[in-house]
């Protein structure tokens, strides 16, 4: 099932039912590790819910692997950001067109809201 949505100037598309309800949205998105390694990787969601993202990269990450990453989202002023920790559920190469890109899909297990003067001491500790 498919349905638009608009909130206040943005339009949502809802994707199909699952455990919780998905949203397709475009938001920066900021890896900060990976298991044991410390990343500094800039991506963008495809899709969010209240359990988790999917976004593409072109970087594999193993399939339960423990995962740290920001979300940022868009049109505030300073930017809302929120810290997640989560796993990663979904490790794979998407059909055409997304050019060899990985889809990746990881869990949204706690989280925290960061504000502006916090944000370089999570960034720094990546």
């Amino acid at each position: 099932m498919v349905l638009l949505v608009d909130f206040t100037g943005i339009t949502v598309e809802v994707l199909e039912q699952r455990r919780t309800q998905r949203y397709k949205l475009q938001l920066p998105l900021q890896i900060v590790q990976v298991g044991e390694e410390r990343v500094n990787r800039a991506e963008q969601t495809r899709d969010i819910s209240s359990g988790g993202v999917s976004f593409l990269s072109p970087t594999a990450v193993g399939v339960g692997d423990r995962i740290e990453y920001l979300i940022t989202l868009s049109g505030s002023n300073p930017p809302v950001r929120i810290r997640c920790l989560g796993k990663v559920t979904r490790s794979q190469v998407p059909p055409p067109p997304e050019d060899g890109q990985y889809e990746i899909a990881v869990t949204m297990e706690r989280y925290q809201f960061v504000r502006a003067d916090e944000l370089d001491a999570v960034v720094a500790s990546a």
